[in-house]
């Protein structure tokens, strides 16, 4: 049984210094032409209005960890997507910066997953509402939308 218990936003980065060099992609299809920082073979997906555009990024730097792609990032490799609560800080500082904006990423959610039955264990209740005040708390800092 799975409980959402908070929205995960994200959004393209990249470095000022990546920009100048390489330019902004204005659209999903211009990413083709940039290098991508990325968990492994992942689709990114962008919003259109009411529709979703899907894209294959390419690119030769590859981490399993979203913080060694937002320093990846901040050093120029590329662009990354990655969530608010990894690149707030980079962003605040002026290291990253957002760009694509106009195609936004669909809001992911973050979820307490149990085995199924009638009723939670006490640790999972406590834990459940545990996260759910965190994001409540937490949805200044990062742009979450509670």
């Amino acid at each position: 049984i799975a409980k959402r218990v908070g929205p995960i936003h994200g959004k393209l980065v990249a470095s000022p210094d990546y920009i100048e060099v390489h330019g902004s992609p204005g659209t999903p299809g211009e990413l083709a032409a940039h290098q991508a920082l990325m968990q492994g073979t992942e689709a990114w997906q962008f919003m259109d209005g009411d529709e979703i555009l899907t894209v294959q990024p390419q690119g030769r730097f590859k981490a399993d960890s979203a913080t060694a792609l937002a320093a990846a990032a901040a050093a120029g490799l590329g662009i990354a997507w990655l969530p608010d609560c990894i690149t707030h800080e980079y962003v605040a500082s002026g290291a990253l910066v957002p760009i694509m904006t106009r195609y936004p990423v669909p809001p992911g959610g973050a979820y307490v997953v149990r085995p199924p039955g009638q009723h939670p264990t006490r640790k999972v209740r406590v834990l459940t509402e545990m996260l759910i005040e965190y994001f409540k708390r937490n949805t200044d800092l990062w742009g979450l939308d509670g």
